[in-house]
Formats: structure tokens, C-alpha cells, sequence
């Protein structure tokens, strides 16, 4: 009788094991807050803001004539129904280009610089540091709502500039990606209230 006793427990808990799977399945799984990652997508693309306005402080007292010296950068809308009218997956995918074609820029402007030893040479790498980090962080952004990457084929800038266009370049590109973090973290905040809605 105690061993009919002993062979039904175990028989009975090794159908429990077996069930075990199934009642994992059916509970909820923890999914990731989208909107924590939007939160900081923001704060680094304000990060990004102020360190690119310190960079636009070292350089007052030059002054810009060439104001459309970049015909590659990304264009920024400035009107505020924009942001209300975003979708999140193009928004994403334009935003990674966007960021990506900036990279490009600051990557031949850092070389240049680096050439022509302006002090200005760390900072720009560690703002490019900054932009590869929140690349990365967008694009981990993208794999999770399924956004489509757009190709981005890197500008041709000169190789040799002179100071004169170093120095315009430096201020026209500062200037350019400093508007356009103001609106990609408005563009973040406006898809933040989306995810939760």
C-alpha cells in the first residue's frame, strides 16, 4: 500500500513538472516601458543640445557668412502641428538617418579639426561619442516597434579645407545640429505621449 502511495506522488508530481511550462506561458510577461526609453532618448538628445551650445561659446566672434554651406544635412520643421502629426515608426526610422547623417558631418569635421590642431578637437570627440551612444539607443528603439532602417550614404565633403572653411564649417554645422536636437527631443517627447496613450 506504501508503495502505491510512494509510485502515485510521484507519478502526480511528475505531471506537475511537465505542466510546468504551460503555467509559465500563461502568466504575463514583463514587458519593457517603450516610454522609459523615450525618456531617455530625450535626455541625451538635450545632452547633446548643451554640449554643442559650450562648443558654439568657444567659437563667438567668428562670424558665419556661408549659411547654406551644407545642402546634405537634414531639414528641420520648425511648426508645432508638426509634432502633433508624428507616427512613430517613420518618425523613428527619419530620426535614425537624421542623427546618423549628422554623425558623418562631425566625423570629417573632427578630422579636419584634428589636421589644423584646433582646441576644439576633444570636445568634438566627445560629442561624437555621445551622438554613436544615442544612435545606439534609438536603433535598440527601432528593433522593438519593428521601424525600418533608411540607407544613409555619407556626403562628400572636402578633404583639404582651408581654416576660413573649417571655421565656417564648424560654426554652420554646430549651429544646424543645435536646432535640430531641439526638435528631435520634441519629437521624442511628442511620441512618449503616444506610447502611453
Amino acid at each position: 500500500m506504501k508503495l502505491l502511495l510512494d509510485s502515485s506522488s510521484s507519478l502526480l508530481f511528475s505531471v506537475l513538472l511537465a505542466q510546468l511550462p504551460l503555467f509559465t506561458s500563461a502568466l504575463p510577461a514583463h514587458t519593457r516601458r517603450p516610454h522609459a526609453d523615450f525618456d531617455k532618448l530625450t535626455n541625451q538628445t538635450r545632452h547633446l543640445q548643451k554640449m554643442t551650445h559650450d562648443l558654439i561659446n568657444d567659437h563667438k566672434g567668428e562670424p558665419v557668412i556661408d549659411h547654406h554651406r551644407f545642402k546634405s544635412l537634414p531639414a528641420i520643421s520648425s511648426r508645432a502641428n508638426d509634432l502633433s502629426s508624428l507616427e512613430l515608426k517613420p518618425t523613428l526610422s527619419q530620426l535614425h538617418a537624421d542623427f546618423k547623417t549628422f554623425e558623418h558631418h562631425f566625423e570629417w569635421l573632427n578630422k579636419v579639426t584634428q589636421k589644423h590642431h584646433h582646441n576644439s578637437a576633444s570636445k568634438l570627440g566627445e560629442m561624437i561619442s555621445h551622438i554613436r551612444s544615442l544612435i545606439s539607443l534609438l536603433q535598440r528603439q527601432m528593433l522593438q516597434v519593428d521601424a525600418p532602417r533608411i540607407a544613409v550614404t555619407p556626403p562628400s565633403l572636402p578633404a583639404q579645407p582651408s581654416q576660413w572653411e573649417m571655421n565656417q564649417s564648424t560654426q554652420v554645422l554646430l549651429q544646424r545640429f543645435r536646432l535640430f536636437c531641439d526638435w528631435a527631443a520634441r519629437a521624442f517627447l511628442s511620441l512618449k505621449s503616444k506610447t502611453q496613450a
